[in-house]
């Protein structure tokens, strides 16, 4: 079997010391807000794949259709022979690229979480024992080094993930990207279209009240790790469409007055009847908006394929 390797860029209690300081700034603040990051724990992981398989939630079926239409024109423009992963999770739509990319040396998924690198690199490995795989367990909106492998390299950022990015965060990552680029190297972008009101907001706002779970999962998050008192129970998911902004926001919206004591901070949040905190931005964007980010970052927009519906768009970009 080709190696793995493992390496940590990110410090042990790194976890801890950014959910504390976000916690701090965020529940201090008018209008409150949490990072989405802080969704993710291993219950909201499993809750985030159920909400993949609903019927309202189109973007992972749409990014997975282009992959399977598209994976060898990109592997054809690319020639890639390292494929770096941002945030790859259970790097299960990256095999629509490792199938195509048949010049393929290294994989080198990046992620925050060790057991979702190590439990996806094991699965790779078995089904492809001659591919490299070396994860890197780090932060990449924190900057990134990435090892040396063999070029050129596609770094692939899937999942419309980029939407979780406020303007100006996704300006600072997209340059940040650039400067690990070098000639010959590409970035693939999924980015979530804008379309249909009604086809957003049930997407983020499901019947079966799936994501309404995963929204609140973050309130578990701050009782189990923080020792917050709070009862998910008393707040309710809201998912609402910014017209100006062109992003879904989901909000957690206190259904009475209720104080939050938050133990590990020494910390009381009171939260007012109706008051609202925000969880989550979604942007959505178009073609010439996307050329414009990149464009501002150095990088040019090359390749651009959607799905057949034109919900979903997978964008290719060299550095310019």
């Amino acid at each position: 079997m080709s190696p793995f390797l493992l390496t940590r860029t990110l410090p042990e209690d790194a976890t801890g010391a950014d959910l504390r300081a976000d916690v701090l700034n965020g529940l201090t603040r008018t209008p409150k807000v949490l990072p989405p990051k802080w969704f993710y724990d291993a219950r909201g992981s499993e809750l985030f794949e159920e909400i993949t398989r609903l019927p309202e939630y189109y973007p992972t079926r749409a990014e997975r259709e282009i992959l399977a239409a598209r994976a060898g024109e990109i592997a054809a423009a690319t020639g890639a022979r390292t494929l770096v992963e941002l945030g790859s999770g259970s790097s299960e739509k990256t095999r629509f690229l490792l199938d195509a990319l048949t010049a393929l040396h290294t994989y080198v998924p990046v992620d925050v979480s060790e057991s979702a690198l190590t439990g996806a690199a094991e699965a790779l490995l078995a089904e492809r024992p001659g591919l490299d795989v070396h994860a890197l367990i780090a932060d990449f909106t924190r900057g990134l080094a990435l090892p040396g492998t063999p070029g050129p390299r596609l770094v692939a950022f899937l999942g419309g993930t980029i939407g979780n990015l406020l303007p100006a965060e996704r300006a600072l990552f997209l340059r940040s990207v650039r400067d690990l680029l070098e000639p010959g190297d590409a970035l693939l972008l999924g980015t979530d279209l804008v379309k249909d009101e009604q086809v957003l907001v049930r997407a983020y706002d499901d019947a079966a009240g799936v994501t309404a779970q995963f929204n609140k999962n973050v309130l578990s998050v701050l009782a189990r790790e923080l020792g917050a008192d709070v009862d998910p129970a008393d707040f309710d998911h809201v998912a609402v469409w910014d017209h100006e902004h062109e992003w879904i926001e989901m909000r957690l919206r206190a259904r009475s007055a209720v104080t939050v004591k938050i133990r590990e901070l020494d910390l009381v949040v009171p939260f007012a009847a109706g008051e609202e905190m925000r969880t989550e931005v979604s942007a959505k964007f178009r073609q010439e908006g996307v050329r414009d980010e990149l464009a501002a970052a150095g990088l040019e927009l090359s390749h651009w394929w959607t799905d057949t519906e034109g919900r979903f768009a997978l964008s290719l970009a060299t550095a310019s």
